[in-house]
């Protein structure tokens, strides 16, 4: 058996130009964190005392006896790759929900991948294990999503990611003072909304149509440098109220990323103190993000009590493989 542990993301950064339709044309960056919440995957060798030759166990329970037989898009995609048809048994586990905005389906994918890896005693390096996670969900699934998902779920840690031309990527570590670090995740309070939707459905209503949005895109593009420059410098203060920069930028590209409620959400989390905030992934709904000094925080707690409040902190491995047999 194998278990693979795959942390969730936090998108703070240049959301919209890690799509290939855009990065391709004009390039790409993003700022982007794993966090300490995790998936994990466990695959193992089915015996064979069973009717079935292939079991996948998430949300519901897959039996069949070749992978064609399961509907679980990144599940099949990722085995078919990986030429594994028939006996494996494999279990998937989350700390939060599918559909939320945090990078659950690539972390899924990027999971699942180092696992079966591993299961067939091959060694991957992070950038392949990112590499083959966007090919497998760009290219064989055909989702519309981006390219900073799998790298940050793969590689781990608080990173600046630059997308070229020629759809390759440099992953660099923000190096700033570990107590500024732990400060700035002390300081970031994440809600989730109640909402829950597919990535997809949302970013295939502006994926194609990023070009025709360019003045907002290039706000976002550029608000990613001073963003950097004050992680580098230790203003986390002004990081946090960049946050709401790109928030009224990103609002602008289409009218599926929000909506009345989510807007007075954030409304009410501004008016109480916080510097910045935005939701996480394509929008629509998920998981919202906030900046807010600590010692206003429990104001926002309390006036958020009907939302689930997930408190979290910095997680700098990535996926790895954390048990074998």
């Amino acid at each position: 058996m194998v278990i693979s542990k795959t942390p969730y993301r936090i998108s703070f950064f240049g959301g919209g130009t890690d799509y290939p339709s855009w990065f391709n044309k004009n390039e790409g960056h993003v700022i982007s964190a794993s966090i300490d919440k995790f998936l994990y995957i466990s695959c193992r060798h089915l015996p064979p005392f069973f009717d079935h030759k292939i079991r996948l166990v998430y949300s519901k329970i897959e039996e069949g006896n070749k992978v064609s037989d399961l509907k679980h898009k990144s599940a099949k995609a990722v085995l078919k790759y990986l030429n594994i048809n028939k006996d494996i048994e494999i279990h998937y586990d989350g700390d939060l929900p599918a559909r939320s905005g945090i990078g659950s389906s690539s972390a899924f994918t990027i999971g699942l991948l180092n696992a079966l890896y591993s299961y067939k005693n091959k060694q991957i390096s992070k950038k392949n294990l990112a590499t083959k996670g966007i090919f497998i969900e760009q290219k064989i699934i055909k989702e519309n999503v981006g390219s900073q998902d799998q790298i940050a779920t793969s590689f781990g840690g608080l990173n600046y990611i630059k997308f070229k031309k020629n759809s390759s990527f440099n992953v660099n570590k923000i190096k700033f003072n570990d107590n500024v670090k732990k400060k700035l995740f002390k300081n970031i309070l994440l809600f989730h909304t109640g909402i829950f939707r597919t990535a997809d459905d949302i970013s295939k209503d502006y994926i194609n149509k990023l070009n025709l949005k360019s003045k907002y895109m290039y706000s976002i593009y550029d608000i990613v440098n001073e963003a950097k420059k004050n992680l580098e410098s230790g203003n986390i203060d002004d990081f946090g109220k960049l946050l709401n920069e790109t928030w009224m930028m990103k609002k602008q590209i289409s009218k599926l990323i929000t909506n009345n409620y989510i807007n007075e959400i954030y409304n009410q989390a501004i008016e109480l103190g916080a510097f910045g905030g935005k939701l996480l992934g394509a929008g629509g709904g998920g998981f919202m993000m906030f900046y807010m000094p600590q010692k206003k925080q429990k104001l926002l707690i309390n006036k958020f009590s009907k939302l689930l409040h997930v408190p979290i902190s910095f997680e700098n491995n990535g996926s790895s493989i954390v048990y074998k047999s």
